[in-house]
């Protein structure tokens, strides 16, 4: 007997939940004030946004539970998880909700994950030691996308069509890294590109998260490659007086005064 690359498993037994896991998850969201950030942070217009904050949680719940397009948040009505979560929505819904998005409502979801990660970081120890030592690491990947109608998407760096995603990752030495902030741009767009917004965004997120301490004598390490050899990447470090390791390029200017140091 071999396992078919075809068939797809459907849970229609109304006492069957597939994803039992989202409840603490769910109620961890609930006690962070998932729902209470996006109700004062979140105005969608028009009919689409109705009920946005129960939208938008549905949206959130199904990424947790593995789905990665419109579709897949089916996943949050198969079997017993309806009788699990109230106001759950159909994928056409929730994507005629996200389709009416502006960068404008994007920044309002910036707005509301950076108050959940700190809400995060006050109930558990998402970032023990963070008084003391914090790093923020800045970079930029490229993920593949097929389809012509994509938006946004370009042939960037890495040679392959794809969209360009800006992140700001916090940790300790104790600590997994977790998104502070993120940016979507063309994929064809240069990496440093955002960098000052994201970088001053992530600097207000993790010290309200606990980063320097309470009173400002623990270190915040900026670290970023060469792509980001540049003053505008590096202003908000030196505003903020966060420290900052970032690899420099061999331009004229740094071989230059590389040679008159050696001289010397």
């Amino acid at each position: 007997m071999r396992a078919s690359h075809v068939a797809t498993a459907t849970f229609d037994d109304p006492n069957l939940v597939s994803c039992a896991g989202l409840a603490p998850v769910s109620a961890l969201a609930e006690h962070c004030g998932l729902s209470g950030l996006l109700e004062r942070h979140l105005s969608v217009g028009g009919t689409a946004g109705a009920n946005a904050s129960a939208k938008a949680s549905a949206v959130v719940l199904g990424m947790v539970a593995g789905a990665d397009s419109i579709d897949d948040l089916d996943v949050l009505r198969h079997g017993g998880m309806r009788r699990l979560f109230t106001d759950v929505r159909a994928p056409s819904t929730l994507g005629t909700f996200l389709r009416a998005f502006t960068f404008g409502h994007v920044r309002q979801l910036d707005a509301v994950a950076a108050r959940l990660l700190t809400g995060l970081a006050s109930r558990t120890p998402l970032l023990p030691g963070a008084g003391k030592l914090t790093f923020i690491d800045i970079d930029d990947t490229v993920r593949e996308v097929h389809g012509y109608a994509k938006q946004g998407a370009g042939f960037g760096y890495s040679g392959v069509r794809g969209l360009n995603a800006l992140l700001a990752t916090v940790s300790t030495p104790n600590s997994a890294p977790v998104i502070a902030a993120a940016r979507l741009r063309k994929g064809s767009v240069n990496s440093a590109r955002g960098a000052r917004r994201i970088v001053a965004d992530a600097l207000m997120t993790a010290k309200a998260c606990g980063a320097g301490g309470t009173d400002g004598s623990g270190t915040v390490l900026v670290r970023m490659d060469s792509a980001f050899f540049t003053h505008d990447a590096l202003a908000p470090v030196l505003t903020s007086g966060a420290c900052f390791s970032v690899t420099a390029r061999m331009n004229p200017a740094v071989v230059a005064g590389a040679c008159q140091m050696s001289c010397v």
